[in-house]
C-alpha cells in the first residue's frame, strides 16, 4: 500500500497511539467521557466527507445517524439480535437510507439541497414520534441487560464496562480513521475534492459528478449510521432525540471548529465541543451563550477551522 501523504499517515499513527494509551491514565468518568468523543468523532467524520470534502452543506444528517441506531436498536430489543450482528445491521440500514435518499436529494443544488436533506430528516424525526408503539417515541427503548453482553472468539465483552466500551470505540474509530484515510487521500477523494472546487469543470472533464457526489453522500450517510449503531448499542438506549435536528447541527459544527476537509478535524472540533459543554454546563446555566461567544471568536481567528486554518497558513499536508 503506497502512502500518499506520509506526514500525514504519521500524524495519523501518532494519534491513534496516544488514543489507545489515554486508557491507562484516565479516570472512569473521563473514560466514558472519551467514548463518547471517540463515537462522536466518527459521526462528525461521515459528515465532514460530505461538506469539508465534497462541499455538500446537509442539514439533515440526524436521519443517518437515527438509521443506525434504530435499526441495530430495535432489531436487538424486539428480537434478542447479538450485538455484533445487530451492528452489522445498522450499518446496513444506514446504507440503504443514504444510498436511496441521495439518489433523490442529489437532483438538487445549494440552498435547495439543504433544504431537502431538511426536510427528510425531519420526516424521520417526525416518524419516529408517530409509530412511538414501537419506537418509544420521546421515551425511547432501554436495551436489557441480558443484551449488553456478547461473545467474540471466546471472550465475553460486556458493554457496561467502561474499559471494554472505550476499546471498542476506539478499533471502530481506528478502522474510519485509516478507511478514510485511504479514500481522502486517493483518486476518489481527489474527485471529491474536484467536485466541491470547481463541479462544472469537473463534469466538462468528463467525469459523472452525479454518480461522485452519489458515492460520498453514501459513504457519508453510512459512516454516520455506523456511528449512531455504535452509539446505541454501546449506552443501550434507543430515542427519537438522535434524529432531532440538533443531531445535524452538532455534527455541523464539531466539523467547522476541528476544520472541514481535514482528516483530523472532526476529532479535535467533537472533543472541543465536548468538553466545553461538559465543563460549562457545570458552572452556568447559560453555558450555551458562552458557547456562542466562543464560536464567535474560533469563526474570527480560524475562518476555516482550527485544523483547517493550520493546514491554509503553515501546513498544506494536513488535509
Amino acid at each position: 500500500m503506497v502512502l500518499h501523504n506520509k506526514k500525514l499517515a504519521a500524524l495519523c499513527l501518532a494519534v491513534l497511539v496516544l488514543l489507545f494509551a489515554l486508557q491507562f491514565v484516565l479516570s472512569s468518568y473521563m473514560i466514558l467521557a472519551a467514548t463518547r468523543i471517540l463515537i462522536l468523532a466518527v459521526f462528525a467524520m461521515g459528515y465532514n466527507m460530505l461538506m469539508g470534502y465534497t462541499g455538500l452543506l446537509s442539514l439533515g444528517h440526524a436521519m443517518f445517524f437515527a438509521a443506525g441506531v434504530y435499526a441495530s436498536g430495535m432489531v436487538t430489543y424486539y428480537f434478542g439480535v447479538s450485538l455484533p450482528l445487530a451492528f452489522l445491521i445498522g450499518i446496513l440500514g444506514a446504507f440503504a437510507a443514504s444510498l436511496i435518499i441521495g439518489l433523490l436529494v442529489l437532483r438538487t443544488q445549494t440552498v435547495s439541497f439543504m433544504i431537502v436533506t431538511l426536510m427528510f430528516a425531519q420526516a424521520a424525526y417526525l416518524t419516529t414520534l408517530y409509530f412511538s408503539r414501537y419506537t418509544g417515541g420521546d421515551q425511547g427503548l432501554t436495551l436489557p441487560t441480558s443484551a449488553r453482553s456478547f461473545r467474540l472468539f471466546g471472550q465475553i465483552l460486556d458493554m457496561t464496562s467502561d474499559l471494554t466500551r472505550y476499546n471498542i470505540a476506539f478499533a471502530v474509530f481506528a478502522v474510519t480513521l485509516i478507511g478514510l484515510y485511504l479514500i481522502t487521500q486517493g483518486p476518489i477523494g481527489r474527485l471529491f475534492v474536484a467536485v466541491r472546487e470547481n463541479e462544472d469543470r469537473t463534469r466538462m472533464l468528463g467525469f459523472d459528478t452525479y454518480r461522485i457526489k452519489l458515492v460520498a453522500f453514501t459513504v457519508s450517510g453510512t459512516v454516520s449510521g455506523m456511528a449512531g449503531a455504535l452509539y446505541g448499542l454501546m449506552f443501550g438506549f434507543v430515542g427519537s432525540s438522535f434524529a432531532a435536528f440538533q443531531t445535524s447541527i452538532e455534527a455541523l459544527l464539531y466539523t467547522l471548529i476541528g476544520g472541514p476537509g481535514t482528516l483530523l478535524g472532526p476529532l479535535l472540533g467533537t472533543t472541543v465541543m465536548t468538553m466545553l459543554i461538559d465543563r460549562l454546563s457545570g458552572l452556568t446555566t447559560a453555558y450555551l451563550v458562552v458557547i456562542g461567544v466562543l464560536l464567535i471568536v474560533v469563526t474570527l481567528w480560524f475562518p476555516a477551522g482550527i485544523l483547517g486554518t493550520i493546514r491554509n497558513r503553515w501546513l498544506p499536508w494536513l488535509k
